[in-house]
């Protein structure tokens, strides 16, 4: 199964919510649309789904063109954050109302509806209704109707979005499993890398309503094309400032220089963006071959479970460092971190990567 765009575009008035877009998202693993709030996720699931009209281009699913058939002729599935089920409608009428739609059998319906039920452990609360259930249960219900249909293609708007931290990674752990084999294109939109990582996959990178990069996730997140795909695929966001390179020597800022090795020794001298991922800046350490020190006046510190961050000041950027541990600092204080050099990209000054680290 197959679903694909060809130069698909949005207008709403006189304004582009959707540059022109030509993706091929296969069945087989998930297809996840990375991007900040804003960035033409959701517009780009609509339009996919058939809810929303498109300006140009053609959307074909198993090389049937769908573009101006509706959610329905096209057998698609559609999960939003949001828990959308029928309140007056018990957990088995909810799973089972897109097959009753459809004119199913009752004797099918009811075996769909109990696979999946049994597949999402809610057989126990098939006569229970909505308000019920508790917010995970609500979004299992949402899920099983999308299983049940055996649609072509399932799109999952953020699902997780509105659950909490333990049942968010219950359910990230178990999506894959839910889908897999089933033949249909999974659509998964996030704005978590990390979540795009987990899920493993393709992933579609998106900002400001045009896909950057798109391929393998893995070799996506080591590997991208450009500036932007680089700042989607980094939370916090990649750090970057302006170096220039003489020979085999980069300087960066007042006192900062670093020797080059592999692909960016051979760049051409000149001024280029550096970027590096804050789990590359290190708290504490000391200078080596690839760590150089990085003096820094510390704006913000947050510690989120086992890791520790830090926002500081370096020239005329603001940085941030991400390491495992609890790391103590004092807001006002200048502290030296660790650029693993290593680990930084070198993207021209128009945004292209140029050259990547040996790490």
């Amino acid at each position: 199964m197959t679903l694909e765009l060809h130069d698909v575009s949005k207008q709403v008035a006189s304004v582009t919510h959707i540059k022109p877009t030509t993706l091929s998202l296969k069945a087989g693993h998930f297809n996840v649309l990375l991007g900040e709030t804003g960035a033409g996720k959701t517009s780009l699931i609509k339009m996919m789904a058939g809810l929303d009209p498109i300006a140009s281009g053609q959307i074909s699913i198993n090389g049937t063109d769908v573009t101006k058939l509706s959610p329905q002729q096209r057998n698609v599935s559609l999960v939003h954050q949001f828990f959308v089920n029928y309140p007056h409608m018990t957990v088995f009428e909810n799973i089972a109302s897109p097959l009753k739609v459809a004119g199913m059998a009752k004797s099918e319906i009811a075996d769909r509806v109990h696979d999946a039920a049994k597949i999402l452990q809610l057989v126990p609360m098939l006569d229970r209704r909505p308000h019920e259930l508790s917010g995970g249960q609500q979004q299992r219900t949402a899920l099983a109707r999308a299983i049940a249909k055996e649609s072509s293609a399932v799109f999952l708007d953020e699902p997780l979005a509105n659950l909490d931290y333990k049942l968010r990674e219950e359910l990230r752990e178990q999506l894959p499993e839910l889908f897999a084999g089933r033949g249909a294109v999974v659509v998964y939109a996030t704005s978590e890398p990390e979540e795009a990582l987990l899920l493993s996959g393709h992933t579609a990178l998106m900002n400001d309503g045009r896909v950057t990069q798109f391929g393998p996730t893995a070799e996506i997140y080591r590997n991208p094309a450009n500036l932007d795909s680089a700042r989607v695929f980094s939370d916090p966001p990649i750090n970057t400032a302006t170096v220039t390179k003489t020979g085999k020597t980069v300087r960066i800022g007042e006192g900062v220089k670093w020797t080059l090795s592999g692909e960016p020794a051979g760049l051409a001298d000149g001024d280029y963006i550096v970027g590096v991922r804050p789990i590359h800046v290190h708290p504490a350490g000391k200078a080596g071959k690839t760590r150089v020190a990085l003096p820094g006046t510390v704006q913000v510190t947050e510690l989120s479970g086992s890791d520790s961050s830090a926002h500081f000041r370096f020239g005329d950027e603001s940085w941030v460092s991400l390491a495992s541990g609890v790391h103590s600092f004092d807001i006002g204080e200048v502290h030296t971190f660790y650029l693993d050099t290593s680990n930084c990209f070198y993207f021209t000054q128009d945004g292209v990567l140029a050259a990547k680290g040996a790490g």
